[in-house]
């Protein structure tokens, strides 16, 4: 398993399930990917095609609010407020990704903010990454699995551990390991503010300013953000910063005056469509790939997870033969 993200984490722990030895090859732990800084509340964004992510969302969704149902350290189903900036037609369909997540409904006057004439109400999950990750790790270090502190070069550096199947589930890393030119980053720019009492995650997703949306945790809030494709740098935008929070402020009043705990800024790994298939020719072992996510690892993790393993469990039928 090549990736130490909420990606190669979810794969890694379905595998070993499954009975397999699993080894974990990354160059840096959980707590410095991109899954760990990742605002991470279940929302489909800037990923493709689209009835696959449908498809592995609603699958990741499942299993997310199960583990909230369950108490699983960093998940929970989160009150959520999609903001319009028009009204809907009467007719007009509800997004394709509200068929996942049961009840949708129309916001009511008093839960808008000042400015807005409509908004959806729904449920979600929400993921506090620097609690669950490093509960993925112990469970995949619990179920069996190890891991290989190792920068990779190309793929084929982790065929000394003798593994008969090699999963790519690298990242941003991942399209080069592949020879993979179509990955680009999607730069995303988020701002850490304490908690000031929200319990409702809002989100202006075309805002004229840029995108904005606030998602509380349990002793902060993750205020964001920017979805910039092609941008490598990750050293944090001062100006940008400020515009974050004041796009923030706008769709939640209560944020007003609010200090900066912290502005950080993740490389997310974008591609025209995610990788999700078997490879038979990279390697002298089979390879499964899993990546280019963009801003919805969080979103369909589980999902293609579930298909990762799927895939392995066809190699191995077919390895197994007579």
């Amino acid at each position: 398993m090549v990736g130490a993200g909420i990606s190669g984490l979810s794969s890694a722990l379905l595998l070993l399930r499954d009975g397999h030895q699993v080894v974990v090859v990354s160059a840096e732990p959980p707590e410095r990917t991109v899954s760990w800084v990742a605002a991470a509340v279940w929302f489909p964004t800037a990923a493709g095609p689209a009835d696959a992510v449908a498809r592995w969302g609603a699958a990741t969704y499942d299993v997310l609010a199960g583990e909230a149902a369950a108490g699983v350290p960093g998940v929970v189903m989160r009150e959520s407020l999609v903001l319009l900036r028009e009204p809907p037609a009467p007719d007009a369909p509800l997004p394709d990704w509200a068929d996942a997540v049961g009840e949708v409904r129309p916001a009511r006057p008093d839960e808008l903010p000042p400015g807005y004439p409509a908004g959806l109400r729904f449920v979600v999950p929400l993921v506090e990454m620097p609690a669950y990750l490093p509960h993925l790790e112990a469970e995949v270090a619990r179920a069996g699995g190890t891991r290989v502190a190792r920068r990779l070069e190309r793929l084929d550096d982790v065929l000394d551990l003798a593994p008969d199947l090699v999963v790519n589930a690298a990242g941003l890393g991942a399209g080069a390991l592949a020879g993979d030119d179509t990955m680009f980053p999607v730069r995303g720019q988020i701002v850490r503010v304490p908690n000031p009492g929200l319990d409702l995650s809002v989100r202006d997703e075309h805002h004229p300013g840029g995108r904005a949306y606030v998602h509380p945790r349990t002793t902060d809030c993750i205020l964001g953000g920017t979805l910039e494709v092609g941008r490598w740098d990750t050293r944090p935008d001062p100006p940008e910063t400020a515009a974050i929070l004041a796009r923030c402020v706008e769709i939640a009043p209560a944020l007003a005056g609010a200090p900066v705990l912290e502005t950080l800024v993740g490389l997310r790994p974008g591609r025209p469509e995610i990788c999700l298939e078997r490879d038979e020719t990279l390697l002298p072992v089979p390879v499964v790939h899993d990546y280019g996510h963009g801003g919805s690892g969080v979103t369909v993790g589980w999902g293609c997870a579930q298909e990762v393993a799927a895939l392995v469990r066809e190699v191995a039928t077919f390895a197994t033969r007579p």
